[in-house]
């Protein structure tokens, strides 16, 4: 993945771990089978150990909705993270405003709960 980034220049880094959307389907959230779009409600909070917080849409990820790649970096220019793993990584993002460095909690959420 690559990140420009005006203030500092460029940093370019590949990230090698699974996707995201891999990671949250095994965790099986609650869609309703009956309403394709019924995914489109739900949202993804990712949390770094730092208290640094991103959320992302269900939809920004899916392959029938947006499809942006997002990865659970496990390795950074071929190096093992190790403890510092994973970092969530988005690409297309400006400055890498939504890398998670040290990720600790993945929750998916339906809309509702949130604004309610």
């Amino acid at each position: 993945m690559a990140f420009l980034c005006r203030t500092s220049g460029h940093r370019r880094h590949a990230f090698t771990g699974p996707l995201l959307l891999d990671v949250l389907r095994a965790a099986e959230p609650a869609f309703d089978a009956d309403e394709r779009k019924d995914r489109l409600r739900f949202l993804v909070s990712v949390l770094g150990r730092d208290g640094h917080r991103a959320v992302l849409s269900w939809g920004e990820i899916d392959p029938e909705f947006g499809h942006v790649p997002a990865v659970l970096g496990l390795h950074q220019d071929g190096r093992d993270l190790g403890d510092q793993a994973p970092h969530l990584v988005v690409p297309g993002d400006r400055c890498g405003g939504r890398h998670v460095s040290e990720v600790v909690e993945i929750r998916v959420f339906a809309d509702d709960p949130l604004w309610s």
